[in-house]
């Protein structure tokens, strides 16, 4: 991994299916830049509510988002590039996480309720279920200090447009990157 003075850290957010870990596993593997989910930040209590079909309240994502905001202050410390898939479906919880993070830069998977629900409907052996989405639309406040890319497009057709978007490649992957 390549240190940097002022690395960035991107988040990808977006609600669930919206292709945050795809896309974060694809940029991050281009950039090389570490990968984090932030699922894999969930206590096993909330894994177990959402793989019931229970939504999760504000103080069930506090210990989650603390454990987020550590990882990112760590990345910084040691001043590490990362590319971190998480929902940040809130206002209050990307300030929490921005915490006046200058190199901090949100990308927001934007698509329609009916676009996702069809992905995740196609999705096995995953905790979060489509009977969630309502209640993660319901709860989503779309960001006004991201970049926000269609996923409508191809997941190579997002990459090349992040890329673009942020300056830091000509714009061109391979594709079945």
């Amino acid at each position: 991994m390549v240190k940097m003075n002022n690395p960035n850290i991107y988040i990808i957010m977006g609600v669930s299916g919206s292709g945050k870990t795809t896309i974060g596993q694809q940029l991050s593997y281009l950039l090389n830049y570490s990968f984090y989910d932030a699922d894999d930040f969930h206590s096993p209590e909330n894994l177990e509510k959402m793989s019931q079909g229970i939504p999760l309240n504000d103080q069930d994502r506090q210990p989650w988002l603390i454990s987020i905001s550590h990882l990112i202050q760590n990345l910084q410390q040691h001043k590490q590039p990362a590319i971190i898939a998480c929902s940040s479906l809130k206002n209050s919880y990307r300030e929490f996480l921005h915490n006046n993070n200058p190199n901090l830069i949100w990308i927001y998977l934007k698509g329609s309720f009916d676009e996702i629900l069809e992905r995740l409907e196609k999705r096995k052996q995953h905790f979060m279920k489509s009977e969630l989405l309502k209640s993660q639309f319901e709860t989503l406040e779309e960001p006004e200090n991201a970049l926000v890319i269609d996923i409508s497009l191809t997941p190579e057709e997002i990459i090349n447009q992040i890329l673009l978007l942020l300056n830091l490649s000509g714009g061109s992957i391979p594709p079945n990157c």
